[in-house]
């Protein structure tokens, strides 16, 4: 049989007659697919829509003999060929032209066209396409793709339901703990001035409690000799890297642990250089004690005790940050620049330090009776920290040693029905995920499941270290390591609160606060609103920024008045915003994650607490 092609070149004959309508043929131009049936009587090809509705047929009048089908497409439209011989679609259903050929304009149809959409109208309806039969292996990717659609599936999440808490299992284990060992526990902070002897005690302590070897401290002694700084020896067990032991200068807080008959105590030796203030603020919010270490030392105290000393920073920072007690330890008494002749402490020294401190503690905040107590010592030589001084070199000391007013310390009180609060401090892979941190409230449990805040990330405890020691349980005050799972390094970071999954810490990104101006810089003299600054708030450190000053208080009659500005050394209640969400309490509630410092440039401009939380937190 001759093409579409080679027929149209013949002499042109009469149209011929209408198809019949299939039977059961419907056909939807809207389709995605197409499926191509041989045994159609008909076909519209892609990209055409249907065709329009034909005039009433007394308007169509059979076309003369010389007359040719007007034109679809560009090319020459093909005369249709006899109906004895093609008995296929009229020759409105021409072949476009081929895919180079830009389309044609839209013309008027032809009235072969219009047979043709009489056709093609009822095809417009929405029954599917005949196609061939699914085979076997359409079946099968069938059941593929289905099974891949119910995997990708986002799940709702169901709530999981919060495990109430066993009250009397946790006190039944928190008697446990204490008839195990019964002894307190406190955590200092050696804070004071760069050399004033914080690392040298620190070790001198460990070095008695037998935390350090006789061989060990022989080693250092010739490291130290061999730098020519052979009084840094003692120093080296709490500087432990190369760098510090080089410089002098102690960068990170280290951690020691030691024992008492009374107690047990986690040393934090904080560094004293103004560089590294942050770090100190880190050790700090842990402790319970601070001992803050005075040289002696003709012109050592007064550097660091006149402006911009650490020694004054030091203990603004201490009772901001929640230190209950203050053990002021003049060291250095035994410095041939400041002793009498013999090497006997000279007492005019000791006293001359301790007047000159007492107003300024006083102006902190500290309670001088009750919260702070001076003790001389020679910190390099051990003298007064275990045993007492011997009596030809200080006659006219009575009180005790620096063990025995450590002892004296009265316990702190522990809830251990209370929700569960420890910042983080730092985090590391270590065989799972390893946390750190002081433990602020409640009673923890391995086996416990437990949520870090601000991300919400459920986590289960599965080892918990206290003293460098495995336990089952811990109470509040103790300084741990937890391995835990359900969260990675990378999903943890300091400043987070591990907390109770039944009563959580609040999360908020503003707060009011009860503020103290103590010193602003030189070059930005008011605080108003507008003012930006760095929070230091137990582990987090943020940049805030005060966004309304709700009143000014008097020091003296404590009244509230409206004020748009404070100046050095006033008091005043204001909002404050951070751009990151934080994990605070209200002072009330829980000290140690509702005080707070603000610092700007590198020096502590105000102290504050929490006094409020927005109600949606």
């Amino acid at each position: 049989m001759d093409s579409w092609e080679d027929q149209a070149d013949g002499p042109p004959g009469p149209p011929p007659p209408p198809p019949p309508k299939p039977a059961n043929f419907n056909f939807n131009p809207n389709a995605q697919t197409f499926a191509f049936n041989p045994t159609a009587r008909t076909f519209v090809p892609p990209g055409f829509g249907a065709p329009p509705p034909p005039p009433p047929p007394k308007a169509a009048p059979p076309p003369a003999a010389h007359q040719v089908p007007a034109p679809v497409g560009p090319a020459p439209a093909a005369a249709p060929p006899p109906p004895a011989l093609v008995p296929v679609a009229p020759a409105s259903t021409a072949i476009p032209a081929p895919a180079s050929t830009p389309a044609p304009p839209a013309t008027q149809p032809s009235a072969e066209a219009s047979s043709a959409g009489a056709e093609a109208q009822p095809m417009e309806t929405d029954a599917p396409a005949v196609t061939p039969a699914a085979t076997s292996e359409d079946k099968g990717a069938a059941a593929a793709l289905a099974e891949k659609v119910e995997e990708l599936k986002v799940k709702e999440t169901v709530e999981e339901p919060v495990v109430p808490v066993d009250e009397t299992a946790i006190l039944k284990a928190y008697e446990a703990l204490a008839a195990e060992d019964g002894r307190d526990h406190l955590n200092i902070v050696f804070i004071g001035h760069i050399d004033a002897g914080k690392s040298t005690l620190a070790g001198q302590i460990l070095f008695l409690t037998g935390g350090v070897d006789k061989r060990t401290i022989e080693k250092y002694e010739r490291e130290a000799k061999e730098k020519n700084r052979e009084g840094w020896y003692m120093a080296y067990i709490m500087d432990t890297n190369e760098e510090e032991r080089t410089k002098g200068i102690t960068v990170e807080v280290g951690r020691a642990h030691f024992e008492t008959e009374k107690k047990r105590y986690t040393i934090l030796d904080a560094p004293g250089h103004k560089n590294y203030v942050p770090n100190m603020i880190q050790g700090a919010c842990q402790a319970d004690v601070a001992i803050l270490l005075i040289s002696a030392r003709k012109g050592e105290f007064e550097t660091g005790f006149e402006r911009g000393g650490q020694t004054r920073e030091h203990a603004q920072l201490a009772k901001t940050l929640g230190v209950s007690r203050l053990i002021v330890v003049i060291n250095k008494l035994d410095c041939p620049s400041v002793s009498l002749p013999g090497g006997k402490w000279d007492k005019g020294r000791y006293d001359y330090i301790v007047n000159g401190l007492t107003p300024f503690l006083k102006q902190c905040g500290y309670n001088m009776k009750k919260e702070v107590t001076f003790l001389p010592v020679a910190a390099l030589y051990g003298h007064n920290i275990k045993e007492a001084v011997p009596k030809e070199m200080c006659e006219w000391w009575e009180g005790g040693t620096l063990f025995e007013t450590l002892d004296a310390v009265d316990p702190v009180e522990r809830n251990p029905l209370a929700p569960i609060r420890m910042p983080i401090v730092d985090r590391w892979k270590e065989m799972g995920t390893i946390i750190m941190g002081k433990i602020e409230s409640g009673f923890l449990r391995v086996g416990d499941v437990v949520q870090l805040m601000p991300n919400r990330l459920k986590v289960k405890v599965e080892a918990i270290y206290r003293d460098e020691k495995e336990v089952t349980a811990t109470r509040s005050g103790e300084n741990l390591r937890l391995r835990i799972t359900g969260a990675e390094e990378n999903d943890i970071s300091p400043g987070f609160v591990m907390s109770s999954i039944k009563a959580p810490v609040p999360i908020v990104t503003q707060f009011e606060a009860q503020l103290m101006i103590i010193e602003l810089l030189e070059h930005n003299s008011i605080f108003t609103v507008g003012y930006k600054s760095i929070l230091h708030i137990h582990t987090a450190v943020e940049e805030c920024e005060v966004t309304k000053l709700v009143a000014e208080i008097d020091p003296k009659t404590k009244e509230q008045k409206k004020s748009k500005f404070i100046k050095s050394g006033g008091v005043c209640i204001c909002r404050i915003s951070v751009d990151k969400p934080i994990c605070i309490e209200t002072f009330m509630d829980l000290a140690a994650l509702g005080r707070f410092t603000l610092r700007d440039e590198g020096r502590t401009i105000a102290i504050g607490k929490v006094t409020k939380l927005p109600k949606a937190h």
